[in-house]
């Protein structure tokens, strides 16, 4: 049964001598199979065309992209025209709104400029080492570190008092640092803030602090302790304000340890 070349479904096979000359009865031929493909296609014409159609859609598309833009940058400047122009009208049917509002005048207040123009009174004093004397109204060191005076309050050298010239509330306060070199259960101290006021004979406490039991069991060793005095308190012009310690001579030799000092509130 023959069949027709055209329409096999595979490829046509061949069979081609391998040696190329003559061969004797009692050889097999050695034959080479041999296929043959069909021609490949041409599609170059097809490629052009749609990279074609391609950049000229990119191109349309930037266009339209640039068309967006002027558009929306027309629309803006067409609004803030028609802005201007709503301003001027304005302005020109109310020309004396603006010039007819009084304007606010900000001014101080006279308790404000009062506290302006005077210094708020203030002072902190630093403790004073001492050597030979141990007196227990404490004297202090009104310009070495960080202490200052300031305002209606001034340190009096010859008796170590802070005095405010000027009533008022203060707010007053004070700090003692103690060593006790041979501290006992039993050791204790006192300290306090007194006034000297002028009619009054006896001075008048403002603050006390009664500090005990705070060694250790076993005596003999050295121990720190402290105690810290503030409240606020009333002042009248030309009181005079101390700090005492029932044990003066345990000071601590800090000048930052022991303070004193008050501020107007």
């Amino acid at each position: 049964m023959s069949r027709d070349p055209q329409s096999y479904p595979f490829p046509q096979v061949f069979l081609v001598d391998g040696g190329g000359g003559p061969q004797h009865a009692d050889q097999q031929p050695s034959l080479v199979p041999c296929w043959s493909f069909p021609p490949a296609q041409r599609s170059s014409g097809r490629r052009g065309k749609s990279r074609r159609c391609t950049g000229a859609g990119a191109a349309l598309v930037v266009l339209l992209l640039f068309l967006l833009v002027f558009a929306s940058l027309g629309m803006e400047a067409y609004q803030i025209h028609s802005m201007q122009a709503e301003l001027r009208e304005l302005r020109e049917n109310h020309p004396l709104a603006e010039s007819n509002t009084p304007g606010k005048q900000i001014a101080l207040r006279p308790e404000e400029k009062k506290e302006d123009q005077e210094e708020r009174a203030a002072a902190h004093v630093t403790g004073r080492i001492e050597v030979e004397t141990f007196p227990q109204t404490l004297r202090w060191e009104p310009h070495a570190g960080r202490a200052f005076t300031s305002g209606a309050v001034a340190y009096r050298l010859e008796d170590g008092a802070l005095q405010p010239n000027r009533s008022g509330l203060y707010h007053v306060y004070s700090r003692v640092e103690l060593l006790f070199r041979d501290c006992s259960p039993s050791s204790s101290f006192v300290h306090s803030v007194f006034v000297r006021r002028a009619g009054r004979s006896a001075p008048l406490t403002l603050m006390e602090a009664h500090r005990a039991g705070f060694c250790s069991q076993q005596g003999g060793r050295a121990w720190t302790t402290e105690s810290y005095l503030a409240s606020a308190l009333p002042l009248q012009k030309s009181d005079r304000v101390f700090v005492n310690v029932s044990h003066p001579k345990y000071l601590s030799h800090s000048h930052y340890g022991n303070f004193f000092g008050l501020y107007e509130v």
